[in-house]
């Protein structure tokens, strides 16, 4: 794997009408950030390129916005790392979409009973996704996560799926559940199948929800209404990757736009469905894209009061159709991972949690980040496909033990926590041994 602190590919060698520059100052940024003063666009744009004076990161300049991200880190949060008990259960890989970021998915007409030959997807039955769960309750997680690719038999619910069945148009994009080897059954069932047990169930992203409703006339917030009745508990704000057009329009064309995303957000708030956001940098965009769509999820938190974390997720791309096309060289450099961290803090001032991803960073990096801005851990993660499909080195599990052994390594205070944050258990790191006791089914035991 290259050297992520040099590695990387310029920014801004696409055709884009958004670029990183500004009238503003460094200097002047920097020293709002300090003053704690909500940052302007341009303010972000200074930071997250250390001034748009020069070429190149400057890393006096890095240092001095990574002690002020960690100074507002230890303001706000205090010196608590938090982490969650969970499971990834990702319900198939099949999907049409074409995204150029993504190797997980794989095309549905391979899934289908006419098809002869072999491909590595998955599909799971409703059946199966709740053994998944069961097992994993048994072992202490708190929450399940389920982010999958948009199956054309997929249906919201019955009442969908006899829409979806008596339409003669042509792009919904469905194909009934009887073409294909395996039935997902709807979106309904599997949320259904999930909420066993009182598991916090994490999932529908709002390019989901856009795939629950194609063909209806029905809004957001009835979806998200009737996912939430079916024991949705909160929604992974991901399908977000840039929330700038010109940037989706490379990368994700066949996604909802950014004004989409927005809506389906607003209307999980509406019914009262705590959520997530998140970036996915490090590709063709540029820093002015980074900071409009920092911008885009802080006036959604300005509306709604209801994100619980901000997660930056560093692009990997070494099995990616953008690099394999040549559209890019590699992914972000280590400076501008921590700048993004760091940035992220300072900018979204409404938002509590900053989250760092050890499946994209690594451990050491991701130490590291909780040094720029970040206060959360994320969580033990069971199972993790979408990362290791696209190339990323890193493991797919850690144990309690190990995130208090690392925590406790860089002088900060081991938390598990629950999904949105509403519980909190301080670990002792004397008292051994460690497991997750938050979970409904938890009792201290460790996690293996």
């Amino acid at each position: 794997m290259a050297d992520r602190s040099e590695a990387g590919v310029p920014r801004g060698e696409f055709d884009f009408a958004r670029r990183p520059a500004t009238d503003q100052a460094f200097e002047n940024a920097l020293a709002k950030a300090r003053a704690g003063d909500r940052l302007s666009v341009a303010d972000g744009i200074e930071l997250l390129t250390t001034g748009t004076d020069h070429e190149g990161i400057d890393r006096h300049r890095k240092e001095q916005v990574l002690e002020a991200a960690d100074r507002r880190r230890a303001e706000v949060v205090g010196d608590e790392v938090t982490f969650v008990a969970n499971l990834n259960n990702n319900v198939t890989t099949a999907c049409n979409t074409g995204c150029l970021f993504c190797n997980f998915k794989d095309r549905s007409e391979q899934f289908l009973t006419e098809n002869e030959t072999d491909h590595p997807g998955f599909t799971k039955t409703p059946g199966e996704s709740r053994e998944i769960v069961e097992r994993a309750l048994d072992r202490g997680i708190y929450e399940v996560t389920s982010v999958s690719g948009l199956h054309p038999a997929f249906a919201l619910d019955s009442e969908h799926r006899e829409l979806l069945e008596r339409s003669d148009r042509g792009d919904l994009n469905y194909k009934p559940p009887g073409r294909y080897e395996t039935d997902p059954g709807n979106y309904s069932d599997q949320i259904r199948a999930m909420s066993v047990g009182g598991v916090h169930v994490h999932s529908m992203t709002p390019e989901e929800a856009y795939h629950a409703r194609r063909g209806t006339d029905w809004t957001y917030e009835e979806v998200y209404g009737r996912l939430k009745d079916a024991g949705l508990d909160s929604v992974p704000g991901t399908a977000a990757e840039i929330l700038v057009d010109e940037v989706r329009s490379v990368i994700c064309p066949g996604k909802i736009g950014t004004a989409e995303w927005v809506e389906a957000m607003e209307a999980a708030a509406a019914v009262g469905l705590p959520m997530t956001a998140t970036i996915m940098y490090g590709h063709v965009e540029n820093e002015a894209h980074r900071v409009e769509h920092l911008k885009v999820v802080r006036d959604l938190q300005d509306r709604t009061d209801n994100i619980t974390e901000f997660v930056p997720l560093s692009f990997v791309h070494p099995d990616t159709p953008l690099h394999d096309r040549g559209m890019i060289e590699g992914g972000a450099t280590r400076h501008e991972d921590e700048l993004m961290i760091a940035v992220s803090r300072l900018f979204l001032d409404n938002v509590e949690h900053i989250q760092s991803s050890w499946v994209k960073y690594g451990d050491a990096q991701g130490l590291k980040m909780l040094t720029c801005g970040a206060d959360d851990f994320m969580g033990t993660i069971l199972s993790e496909e979408i990362t290791k499909r696209a190339g990323g080195d890193f493991g797919e599990y850690r144990s309690f033990q190990e995130y208090v052994d690392m925590i406790t390594a860089i002088g900060r205070v081991p938390v598990e926590r629950s999904t949105d944050y509403t519980e909190r258990r301080r670990i002792d790191p004397e008292d051994t041994p460690h497991g997750p006791e938050l979970g409904p089914s938890a009792d201290g035991t460790p996690l293996t």
